[in-house]
């Protein structure tokens, strides 16, 4: 096997084997890859409704080669769109983060 290929093997198992951040078009989108699904979500007590916020659930968030766990917290309401909750995605043998947002 040429030195290349072996290279490339090399690094694609390391993809597979650890976590991956991958920095896109827009330079304040990060996209994290982990090679396992996250645990199971921890409870948290929702606090009482604020005007003019959401509740954004607490989430697994990947970080040095392990789920860490990330508290829940408000976002100022948007008028006229709904939000979209940050959830973690299979995709292929990896999982991936999809930021909160609104849409």
């Amino acid at each position: 096997m040429k030195a290349p290929v072996r290279s490339l093997i090399a690094q694609l198992a390391l993809v597979a084997v650890g976590a991956l951040t991958i920095a896109t078009a827009s330079a304040e989108e990060v996209v994290l890859v982990a090679p396992n699904a996250p645990p199971p979500v921890r409870y948290e007590a929702v606090p009482v409704p604020r005007d003019g916020y959401i509740w954004e659930k607490g989430h697994w968030r990947w970080e040095h080669g392990q789920y860490v766990w990330e508290r829940g917290h408000w976002e100022v309401v948007r008028v006229g769109l709904h939000w979209v909750p940050g959830h973690w995605a299979p995709r292929g043998p990896n999982w991936v983060w999809v930021t909160g947002h609104w849409a």
